[in-house]
């Protein structure tokens, strides 16, 4: 696994996403994705690989509603896996289980979908060196085609367990109202630099990753903010290498009229489309 996903790179963090039903979510998230729980509490689970590091935290609303009609907010987020091995563990698990599941060569990278019991999209991946990946003029190559999947049962016969200690939060992967807009407020005000582009989409990353962070207009342009009791994504989080570049991306903000909420030194904001952000 290459270093995309530590200092002096921004990259996200933790994802928070609501559920209809806490007890189904966490039952899913354990027993398909591989998870395990680190904290619990009557309303929300934070979910580990490492068994210290949150990776997703599940929360059940009072009032909440289940997804429904065409909004801005999460298509999916994606969980990188060390090892081409580790995807084939994974890979056989899910056929195993009987889970229904998408899958995709994008050149740079391998991945499998799900969907939660919420409608939540999860992707799975495993990432091709760096090295193989193609680059013109700034811009990485990247498809979807067939998977290889014979090729990577091969890879290894090891048993299900879980998912690997050395799994990390990848990207995430946003619909958005309005694709300059938000295209704008990642490149111009948090760093990030679009490397590719897909029909009413566009991919970005920082330190030359094929993409930490994707958003399209899927939903239609003009999707709207959904309510807030409803099912999806409660915010993700941006790492930054250190407190100066945090302040610098505060800065910005500010400076571009966005509003940051600071709560005990936790320091929130908004994308254009209304994906709450949290600065780490």
């Amino acid at each position: 696994m290459d270093k995309f996903h530590q200092s002096p790179n921004v990259f996200v963090g933790e994802i928070r996403i609501k559920v209809m039903e806490l007890d189904r979510a966490v039952s899913f998230y354990e027993t398909i994705i591989g998870l395990k729980v680190l904290e619990r509490s009557a309303g929300s689970a934070v979910l580990t690989a490492d068994g210290k590091s949150p990776l997703v935290t599940l929360e059940q609303p009072k009032d909440v509603i289940p997804l429904a009609g065409r909004h801005s907010g999460l298509y999916h987020f994606a969980l990188l896996l060390p090892t081409r091995a580790d995807l084939a563990v994974f890979l056989r698990h899910l056929i195993q289980t009987g889970y229904p599941f998408g899958a995709a060569d994008h050149y740079v990278s391998e991945a499998l979908y799900i969907t939660d019991p919420d409608g939540n999209g999860i992707e799975v991946y495993g990432d091709r060196p760096s090295s193989v990946w193609k680059w013109e003029n700034d811009f990485v190559e990247m498809a979807t085609l067939q998977l290889d999947a014979r090729g990577i049962l091969e890879e290894s016969s090891e048993p299900w367990n879980g998912l690997p200690a050395g799994t990390i939060m990848g990207h995430i992967h946003l619909h958005v109202g309005d694709l300059k807009q938000a295209e704008r407020f990642y490149n111009d005000i948090l760093g990030f630099k679009t490397v590719a582009y897909y029909p009413q989409a566009a991919f970005m990353s920082t330190g030359g990753y094929h993409h930490h962070i994707a958003i399209n207009t899927w939903q239609g342009a003009g999707a709207p903010t959904p309510p807030k009791n409803m099912v999806g994504l409660n915010g993700y989080t941006l790492v930054f290498p250190d407190e100066a570049a945090r302040q610098r991306a505060i800065r910005l903000l500010e400076q571009s009229a966005v509003s940051v909420e600071n709560k005990s030194d936790e320091y929130w904001t908004s994308d254009p489309a209304g994906n709450l952000i949290k600065l780490v």
